[in-house]
């Protein structure tokens, strides 16, 4: 049985998370599929743009509890690294990843989400990160990045869900569509229209640079631009 459905149609790889009877909670094998999906995708030059889904009405209601029992500390810690991996490889993508979300996006669900570079939500959306009411540890670097620390809190030590709505004001959610399908259509129009290479620098800056102070940041800025003089694919239309 798959945990993990991978497919490429006209430049757009697809990342379906396929575990609707457990509402796609997120399991050791879901983890190892996940990263060799993600790293089929980077290897592809003909995928411009990854989405993640969700089979089902839920994205992901967060890790799979009923694989836990049994398990002694070391188990648990590696698949605790099983899930660190499965993140940074999606976070890893040097192509434009969206996560669309319908439905629950609990605890792994929101890494999963907070993984790729924007999300896209149904209106029916909701974002939780339960961790440590459950009793574990969890979800508590990418969330206060985007939110902040004070409201990563809120959300993690009393269970609070955000809405769509709600995370989409707070700048976590970039966008909310009824139209999906239409949404991700026009928004791949827009990446395909742009040097792929032009999307990939750009993204490396973003990623990197944020975790940088302005000089370093700036540089890395410079070091990508080289990189493009150097390819002879600057435009210079900016």
């Amino acid at each position: 049985m798959t945990s993990v459905l991978y497919s490429v149609e006209e430049g757009v790889a697809t990342i379906m998370l396929d575990r609707p009877e457990v509402r796609n909670a997120l399991n050791g094998v879901m983890c190892d599929a996940l990263c060799e999906a993600a790293a089929k995708a980077a290897a592809d030059t003909r995928v411009r743009l990854v989405l993640v889904r969700g089979n089902g009405p839920v994205f992901c209601a967060g890790a799979d509890v009923k694989e836990r029992q049994g398990m002694g500390k070391e188990q648990v810690r590696e698949r605790r690294l099983k899930g660190f991996a499965a993140y940074a490889a999606l976070e890893a993508l040097p192509m434009p990843a969206i996560a669309v979300v319908q439905g629950a996006a609990l605890g792994s669900g929101v890494e999963i989400a907070a993984a790729c570079d924007f999300i896209v939500a149904l209106p029916d959306a909701v974002f939780g990160t339960p961790e440590a009411l459950r009793g574990t540890v969890g979800a508590t670097q990418r969330l206060p990045r985007v939110l902040g620390k004070r409201l990563a809190k809120d959300l993690m030590f009393t269970g609070r869900r955000l809405s769509a709505a709600e995370a989409m004001a707070l700048g976590f959610v970039s966008r909310i569509s009824q139209n999906v399908e239409d949404e991700i259509a026009e928004m791949a129009k827009a990446i395909f229209a742009a040097p792929p290479e032009a999307l990939r620098l750009a993204k490396r800056c973003i990623d990197r640079g944020v975790e940088l102070d302005p000089q370093g940041a700036l540089e890395l800025e410079l070091q990508a631009i080289d990189e493009q003089l150097a390819s002879g694919q600057w435009m210079g239309k900016s």
